[in-house]
């Protein structure tokens, strides 16, 4: 009798598997996905239904021969890849590929789907498959149809009007066009200044603080008081009618509620690992991977949360008896509400996995399962866990107090302040927060009486400007993403790799900073490609693909109102020229010459010219330094960059030392020599610093050297992996058993010849078209 043989994406959740289903069935990988779209022209065939052609992923080819293999043999086929769009076309490219190889005749195929990597599921799932669902996979090749339309028309004009190496993407390019608009915006935010007056008064020892919100009469609004002389006129007004007191002239007590955060979805899982954990959205989908594939405890792989990408904030039945059971025996039986807590999916058109990301045996305390854990397995399951834990316990009661204080008539200042009552969930978990105001309530106050005089400490007036909207961090960008609708929780993180593998935007202090090449590609999308970088249209057409998936709309008349007008759109912009898509500045005239400078973008980043290909004599040109943009540079600090090469002097031998920036980087040259410049600027750095340096060179050089030969270029020498001889043509490596020091020079010559001759960089001429992405 031969094996049923189940099919899942990674070997790790296979050996997890098998040890659950036993000697019946064997559990094989298919590493991800098998096969994908022709990286060339055509493989999406525009005029005859949108007809894919695919093809095996060289990587990928041995474990589908492998698969094909056991299946030839199997009584049974199991498709058990992931439960979402991607998992469902990853089982219908294997089922399509056993077909062609005519292995499966009339064996039976079945599509088993689990959330959570337990005996419990795996089993279930087995006993009650179902058939692969076309609706999604056609969802699915919709997109990565949409993906290659766009990407394979769209790229090519980039590398013409930009420069080589860049990408369009459906979902990447809108996300970039976030991240310039918020740059925008911080660079037209107009400072203004604004003052507060604050008092200190003290009762029974203790700092009551609070701040000024009416002023002769008249409620105080944030720029009512604008410049210093206002704001020390207001406070000689009001320290003399305080006269060394302030009179309390309302108490008002409350209580109120904050209720927990729901369980994460990956969204949310993603925004919170970057806040309290600085995670980036790739490191947290990873380690959540391990952490759903299966740790190993007590000897054998277990899956310890649920599947991660999901966008259903819903815990099964079983889950909150569970999870009940655990708060009332850890926490108390007066921190579990009456009934289990029931959070509503804010997500249109959520779909993916059917339950919130969670721990998949609450039991498993997060200390328990430490030792197994590496260090950022145990912080994120520890969040998961606490995060389940704490949504389904009371609710946290504050008591508030808000205190008015008098200083003569019409004059109140306001304090505020708030103390747990009851902690409820906060006892377990507390969500983070984005770009928190500084103003907060949670100080206590002393008890005051409506009535009572208070003894006046200083009253201080606060100088503040206005800031501008933060830029984007991580957790803030995957939160704009959702708000907008732009890609599912599945692709944040592949797309803000993009944007940052394709140098579209930087993080600087784990916020993003677009880059003139990230705005020169955004300015050329949004002026000549609006609709596809519109944000409504992207969401729009990501409502339709959603509808795909349910089986409510056709994905090939969809495709077509796509492609149609895409195409057109294509073909017209394909006539742009590059000086009108790189958009060159014109600086002015450079007064030595009398030639224009400019500043535009080439193949190596952006940089500056003196000078037209039109002119007799040939264009200079100098890069553009780190911190410089194309579109803020002035004339002065751009024929600054041309005093490259700077001539320092000379050393003691008499050899020149001169200063410059190289493919590789700034550099000093001395004489035929050169040092690279790691922390020194080659515009500033001085002569003695540049000595300095050359003298540290020269040592480390005489140091490398531990042998050498007369009249032969053999020598031995220290080098990063060891010590090793060479002669300039070859490098040999050193025997263990032989001492550096001791070889001689037959034996370094010996060494040698049996060394392969080095590698001869080209550069590469022509070679294949790049793929579009």
């Amino acid at each position: 009798m031969g094996k049923n043989i189940v099919i899942v994406e990674s070997p790790a959740k296979a050996k997890t598997i098998k040890k659950y289903l036993g000697k019946d069935f064997d559990v094989l990988a298919s590493y991800g996905h098998v096969r994908d779209l022709v990286p060339r022209e055509g493989a999406v065939d525009t005029e005859h239904g949108f007809a894919m052609k695919y093809e095996v992923l060289d990587k990928n080819g041995k474990h589908v021969e492998a698969i094909a293999k056991s299946a030839a043999r199997a009584d049974a086929l199991y498709l058990a890849t992931d439960p979402d769009r991607e998992g469902e076309a990853i089982s219908w490219h294997v089922y399509e590929l056993l077909k062609q190889r005519n292995v499966l005749d009339d064996k039976p195929v079945h599509r088993v789907v689990f959330h959570e990597i337990t005996q419990r599921a795996i089993t279930d799932a087995i006993a009650h498959p179902r058939h692969l669902s076309m609706e999604l996979i056609n969802a699915q090749q919709a997109r990565r149809a949409l993906d290659y339309l766009v990407g394979f028309n769209l790229s090519p004009l980039l590398w013409k009007k930009v420069r080589g190496g860049l990408s369009a993407g459906r979902v990447q390019s809108p996300a970039l066009r976030l991240i310039v608009e918020r740059e925008e915006e911080i660079e037209r935010f107009q400072v203004q200044e604004y003052w507060t007056v604050a008092a200190e008064a003290l009762k029974d020892g203790q700092t009551v603080s609070a701040k000024l919100v009416e002023y002769r009469g008249e409620r105080l609004t944030q720029f009512s008081i604008g410049d210093s002389d206002a704001a020390r006129a207001v406070e000689t007004e009001l320290r003399r009618m305080a006269d060394g007191h302030l009179q309390v002239l309302s108490v008002v007590r409350k209580q109120r509620k904050r209720h927990p955060s729901p369980p994460f979805i990956t969204s949310t899982l993603q925004q919170e690992a970057s806040r309290k954990l600085g995670f980036t959205t790739l490191r947290t989908m990873r380690i959540a991977q391990q952490l759903y594939e299966g740790v190993a405890i007590g000897g054998e792989a277990v899956g310890l949360i649920t599947y991660m990408r999901t966008d259903s904030v819903n815990l099964a039945q079983e889950a909150l008896e569970d999870i009940r059971s655990l708060i009332a025996q850890r926490y108390g039986a007066h921190n579990l509400p009456p009934e289990p807590r029931q959070f509503k999916t804010r997500t249109k058109n959520a779909q993916e996995a059917h339950e919130a990301i969670r721990p998949t045996t609450v039991s498993f305390h997060p200390d328990t399962v430490r030792a197994q854990l590496s260090d950022d397995q145990y912080r994120l399951y520890e969040l998961i866990w606490k995060r389940t834990v704490a949504c389904q316990m009371i609710s946290a009661t504050l008591n508030t107090v808000t205190v008015d204080l008098g200083a003569g008539e019409g004059n109140r200042f306001r304090a505020s302040g708030s103390t747990l009552a009851d902690p409820g969930f906060i006892a377990v978990y507390q969500e983070g927060v984005d770009d928190s105001p500084e103003d907060s309530d949670e100080r206590t106050l002393p008890v005051l009486v409506e009535g009572e005089s208070i003894a006046l400490n200083d009253i201080r007036p606060e100088q503040h400007f206005t800031e501008p909207p933060p830029r984007y961090t991580e957790a803030t960008l995957v939160k704009a993403l959702e708000e907008f609708g732009i890609g599912r929780p599945s692709t944040y993180a592949s797309i803000i790799s993009t944007l940052l593998q394709r140098e579209y935007a930087v993080l600087d202090k784990r916020r993003f900073t677009p880059t003139d090449i990230g705005r020169i590609v955004n300015r050329f999308l949004t002026q000549h490609f609006s609709r596809y970088v519109d944000y409504e249209f992207t969401a729009r057409l990501e409502d339709e693909l959603d509808a795909v998936s349910r089986g409510e709309k056709n994905w090939v008349p969809l495709m077509d109102e796509f492609w149609q007008p895409f195409r057109q759109q294509v073909e017209e912009k394909s006539q742009v020229s590059r000086d009108e898509v790189v958009q060159a500045r014109e600086l002015g005239i450079d007064p030595k010459s009398g030639r224009p400078v400019s500043v535009r973008m080439g193949r190596y980043g952006a940089f500056a010219q003196i000078g037209t290909r039109e002119d007799e004599e040939k264009p200079r040109f100098a890069g553009l330094r780190p911190e410089q943009r194309m579109d803020t540079i002035t004339l002065e600090e751009a024929l600054a960059l041309f005093q490259l090469p700077r001539n320092l002097g000379e050393t003691s031998e008499g050899e020149p030392v001169s200063t410059n920036i190289g493919r590789f980087g700034p550099y000093i040259r001395f004489g035929k020599s050169y040092v690279s410049l790691k922390e020194d600027d080659p515009y500033t750095v001085t002569l003695e610093r540049a000595l300095e340096l050359i003298a540290i060179h020269k040592e480390i050089a005489a140091n490398k050297i531990i042998q050498s030969f007369a009249d032969s270029s053999i020598q031995v020498l220290r080098g990063r992996f060891g010590p090793y001889v060479t002669d300039g043509a070859r490098n040999a490596r050193i025997p263990k058993d032989r001492e550096p020091e001791s070889l001689t020079q037959p034996e370094c010559e010996a060494l040698l010849a049996a060394a392969p001759p080095k590698k001869v960089r080209r550069r590469a001429v022509g070679g294949k078209k790049k793929k579009a992405s």
